[in-house]
């Protein structure tokens, strides 16, 4: 089966559970702390595609890292995930499950990209613009990449404006090359 199809039934048999239980803020939050473990701790994205290591030592070890964090049907969840051997999935399942929430709750995923940290009031006046552009909340994501120079690369949902420098940059070389043939 397709890696993105294994993630998403997961993710939405997640999300239904958790709405019909009401409890899809509680679950929200305990997804959210799988996802940020996985994206921020090398080895715990290592450890989950390990083929060497016994599926009882990885409930075990997801038992000890998770247990009294998380509510006990993100905890099931997760062991079933191991069980039947779709740990490996579980990065795409939590981005797929937080997706689902989002649209639910009309949220708008945004990312913005600069070359330097950006500072809190300017975080504030980009959530405010989309917020006002969209007519719903927003997740405001920042990431530095030092390689666009500088200005911005602003991401909300599938479209994306580039104000960065080297995107700038590289327009200019294109019509210079294209100029000079």
């Amino acid at each position: 089966m397709n890696q993105s199809k294994i993630s998403v039934r997961y993710a939405k048999a997640l999300f239904i559970s958790s709405n019909e239980k009401n409890i899809l803020e509680e679950i929200k939050n305990d997804i959210t702390l799988v996802y940020k473990t996985i994206k921020e701790i090398t080895e715990f994205r290592l450890f989950l595609t390990d083929p060497i290591t016994k599926t009882s030592k990885k409930q075990l070890i997801f038992k000890n890292a998770f247990d009294g964090k998380v509510n006990n049907l993100t905890l099931s969840f997760i062991e079933l995930i191991v069980k039947n051997k779709r740990e490996m999935h579980l990065e795409g399942i939590s981005r797929n499950f937080l997706d689902l929430y989002r649209k639910e709750k009309g949220i708008k995923k945004v990312v913005f990209t600069s070359a330097t940290k950006a500072s809190e009031h300017t975080k504030k006046n980009i959530s405010e613009l989309v917020k006002d552009v969209y007519k719903s909340d927003v997740d405001l994501t920042e990431t530095v990449n030092p390689d666009i120079i500088g200005g911005f690369i602003l991401r909300i949902e599938d479209q994306q404006v580039d104000a960065s420098v080297s995107s700038k940059l590289e327009k200019f070389r294109r019509e210079l090359t294209t100029s000079l043939n």
